[in-house]
């Protein structure tokens, strides 16, 4: 496994930090935010450290596709599978993206606007 000794949620792969886990496969982990924006919102991430979703893009054929169906798994599970889910991948600083591990956020349970933020 690809990991960086100073990422949260690498951390959290290896089960030093804590977290709510909802869904895991070989290769993915889903666990609620910590800081809930709706009424269900879990976040995706490969067990692998990359960067970012383009990092993840480039690096690992296959992985993306893997991290999207266990996101929609995850709203399945959550029963909004069918009422609609968002599902965001910040890309950046000026994106929002505070935890440099690509992170999908699954989220719903309520009504979504747009433009988001």
């Amino acid at each position: 496994m690809v990991s960086e000794a100073d990422c949260l949620f690498c951390r959290i792969v290896a089960k030093e930090i804590p977290a709510d886990v909802v869904h895991e496969t070989e290769r993915t982990l889903a666990f609620r935010d910590i800081d809930p924006q709706a009424p269900t919102h879990v976040l995706v991430i490969p067990k692998d450290h990359y960067r970012d979703a383009a990092a993840l893009a480039a690096a690992d054929h296959g992985l993306a596709d893997e991290v999207i169906k266990a996101a929609h798994a995850v709203a399945e599970q959550e029963g909004i599978a069918g009422s609609g889910y968002r599902l965001v991948f910040n890309t950046g600083p000026q994106a929002g993206q505070t935890v440099f591990h690509v992170h999908g956020h699954v989220l719903g349970g309520r009504g979504l606007t747009w433009p988001p933020g």
